[in-house]
């Protein structure tokens, strides 16, 4: 990547999480990101997709960040109506998953799980290209198994007309745990005529800059995790540095227009204090000092004692 261009930072996709509410009030707090990828929609037992199914995606839950809506199909008929849907939606980009390491959707040959299966992915591309509508994109793992996996499939992708393709450098096998693979990275930017985007680990400036050293050629980065740890994230990688004080007063107006903002949408604590337990796994790490204050954040059964427990963490921040 030029040292004159700015990278193109794009949210991950984090089920559970980065809807579109949460995507709202982060883009109205941070800056940084260029678009974001959502989270994928789940397959239905018909080609019908009825508003509700699709409300993450209603074009007026979205005017903050460019968004990308993803699919997990694997059947030609249901990816097609999901996809020429989202296409009378707006969308002229979609994404196709080919990532999600989670067990139960593997075992199905979705996501990850069927990256062992070359022919069956360039049999739905032949299927379904010549009458989808969006342009597609593909995110995908560097295998489920073994990185061979991703050698053998990227350039059986070449004859497509893809927008590009996104790797995150791990196998499925290994969910979200051990070290990302750039060396494998490395040998796929060689198969494949298509843009590719990085995504995996980037966790600071630092990082993202080695990486970036290391792939000049990349210009799109994805950043899921990471961003969640540190909202600055983005801003930071493109030169912006939050003081102090502002940092600290910016993480909590953030925290508390996203609490009311699932508050208002979520019915009762506990789905309430369930959502947000999931992002404070992440979001404890913009509070240095105050990791040992996450115990009262994961024990807190109702709203009284999780505020207690957040403005403990506030507090203590360094």
């Amino acid at each position: 990547m030029s040292e004159s261009l700015q990278p193109e930072l794009i949210m991950a996709p984090l089920k559970g999480i980065t809807d579109a509410l949460f995507r709202r009030v982060y883009a109205a707090h941070f800056s940084g990101l260029d678009g974001a990828v959502a989270p994928f929609i789940n397959p239905q037992s018909t080609a019908v997709f009825a508003d509700k199914v699709l409300a993450d995606l209603q074009p007026e839950a979205n005017t903050s960040l460019p968004v990308t809506p993803q699919l997990l199909n694997t059947d030609a008929t249901g990816f097609l109506a999901l996809g020429n849907r989202l296409f009378e939606l707006g969308y002229r980009d979609i994404n196709w998953n080919l990532g999600c390491p989670v067990r139960m959707v593997a075992k199905k040959r979705r996501g990850s799980g069927l990256l062992p299966y070359p022919d069956a992915i360039v049999a739905l591309l032949e299927a379904v290209l010549p009458e989808l509508k969006p342009c597609l994109s593909i995110k995908m793992r560097l295998g489920y198994h073994d990185a061979r996996e991703s050698l053998a499939l990227l350039p059986r992708l070449d004859p497509f007309p893809l927008t590009g393709i996104t790797i995150h450098a791990r196998l499925g096998s290994q969910l979200y745990s051990g070290q990302t693979d750039p060396d494998a990275f490395a040998r796929c930017c060689y198969l494949t005529r298509h843009r590719l985007t990085y995504n995996g680990d980037i966790t600071s400036r630092q990082v993202f800059h080695e990486l970036a050293g290391r792939f000049p050629a990349v210009e799109r980065w994805m950043i899921g995790r990471g961003l969640l740890a540190n909202p600055f994230l983005p801003a930071e990688i493109k030169g912006e540095v939050a003081s102090g004080p502002a940092r600290l007063v910016s993480l909590a107006a953030f925290h508390d227009e996203l609490f009311l903002a699932l508050k208002d949408r979520l019915s009762g604590p506990g789905h309430l204090l369930g959502r947000l337990k999931q992002i404070w796994i992440y979001f404890i790490d913009a509070f240095p000092g105050a990791h040992r204050h996450l115990k009262k954040i994961t024990r807190a059964t109702s709203e009284h004692a999780y505020h207690e427990a957040v403005q403990a963490i506030v507090g203590t921040a360094e």
